[in-house]
């Protein structure tokens, strides 16, 4: 008894409950924060086990090219009875986030008739490249499980012959959601329903329309938001047509090193591994001037000008920035500019105001 006190003591206190071989310092392996929720998260699931929930595998949309696909999924605890069930025509955001996650199983992955193992994370997620011989266009993988029931993720291959794709924020670009707000943030996020939210106008017909004038362009949707809202995403995409794509989100909760998770630092990853995964695609970046999205954006155009067709900013009016906690951006008051290698940077407030700009720039 006094060993496990001790054991949570160092728990709480920020160091590692292992013991390092001799000679050796102790060197925490995982932030305090993270380790209070993985002992939680060992406690409940033992309960929740012992009443019959199960693991099922979360399939979100990956993407690829020639030889190789990137898998992204989640595995989670769920009720055996709801295992079968359909999707639920509304979720409040606050269900999203009431989930378990299944730590350090393995999943199986069939993609062009050849197997792979991958294993799932400290938060259940699955997130890897396996060799595959897919064609082009859209296609899918087979998830599965000793325990639970397999399902297929959709993915995208990309053509090596395409040039042109979209890479697109998600938060205040196609969907209302005035983030920077904290209480409202909160109120659209975990108790207003899905169907409440809106898309911002005219974005998905520019998208459309993008697509359209370059035939087999992909779609990327960048965001800091938790993949634990990846369905309620996928379903508002769809429900507002905007054209099918990846989603590229990130952890909720703790990481190895911190309380919370940087959103900024996830997009500027994301950035960099597409530039290295598609060096011969050119983006067209699509944000706002609410958050950082200029100044991520600016900084990709920098350091990969080949990877930068143009960036097309939906501005706020005066009354949004102010009410999201920030003052208009230097591209408030001009339509058109050069970024820092001179790429074309594009503002206007809606989507039909972008494609008219693009027009006008040679990028349609």
């Amino acid at each position: 008894m006094l060993a496990r006190v001790a054991a949570w003591r160092r728990v709480w206190q920020g160091v590692s409950v292992s013991t390092p071989p001799a000679g050796q310092l102790a060197v925490p392996s995982l932030h305090r924060a993270a380790r209070i929720e993985d002992a939680v998260h060992r406690l409940v699931e033992r309960r929740l086990r012992r009443t019959g929930w199960q693991t099922n595998i979360v399939a979100y949309t990956g993407y690829g090219g020639p030889g190789w696909v990137r898998v992204m999924c989640r595995v989670l605890l769920g009720r055996a009875d709801n295992r079968k069930k359909g999707r639920l025509e509304k979720v409040r955001g606050w269900r999203s986030f009431a989930t378990l996650p299944a730590k350090r199983v393995t999943v199986t992955i069939e993609a062009g008739g050849v197997r792979h193992e991958a294993c799932a994370d400290r938060s259940g997620f699955v997130n890897t490249v396996v060799e595959a011989d897919l064609p082009p266009g859209w296609g899918s993988v087979r998830l599965s499980m000793a325990d639970a029931e397999p399902v297929e993720a959709p993915v995208r291959i990309l053509d090596p012959q395409v040039r042109f794709g979209i890479l697109s924020d998600i938060d205040d670009t196609v969907m209302v959601t005035a983030l920077p707000r904290p209480l409202l943030a909160a109120w659209n996020t975990f108790v207003l329903d899905e169907h409440a939210r809106n898309a911002v106008p005219g974005m998905a017909v520019l998208y459309e329309r993008l697509v359209t004038a370059h035939p087999g362009a992909p779609v990327f949707y960048l965001s800091t938001g938790a993949w634990n809202v990846a369905p309620t995403l996928t379903r508002f995409l769809s429900r507002h047509l905007y054209p099918a794509g990846p989603l590229l989100l990130t952890d909720w909760g703790p990481t190895h090193d911190r309380w919370f998770r940087s959103g900024k630092e996830h997009k500027r990853a994301t950035l960099a591994r597409l530039a290295s995964e598609f060096p011969d695609v050119k983006w067209l970046l699509v944000g706002d001037d609410g958050q950082h999205d200029q100044e991520i954006y600016r900084e990709f155009a920098a350091a990969h000008p080949a990877n930068v067709a143009g960036v097309a900013i939906r501005r706020l009016s005066p009354t949004q920035s102010v009410l999201a906690g920030t003052l208009p951006a230097p591209l408030a008051g001009q339509e058109s500019s050069s970024g820092p290698v001179g790429q074309k940077w594009l503002s206007a407030p809606d989507g039909a105001g972008l494609w008219k700009l693009l027009r006008q720039a040679g990028l349609v």
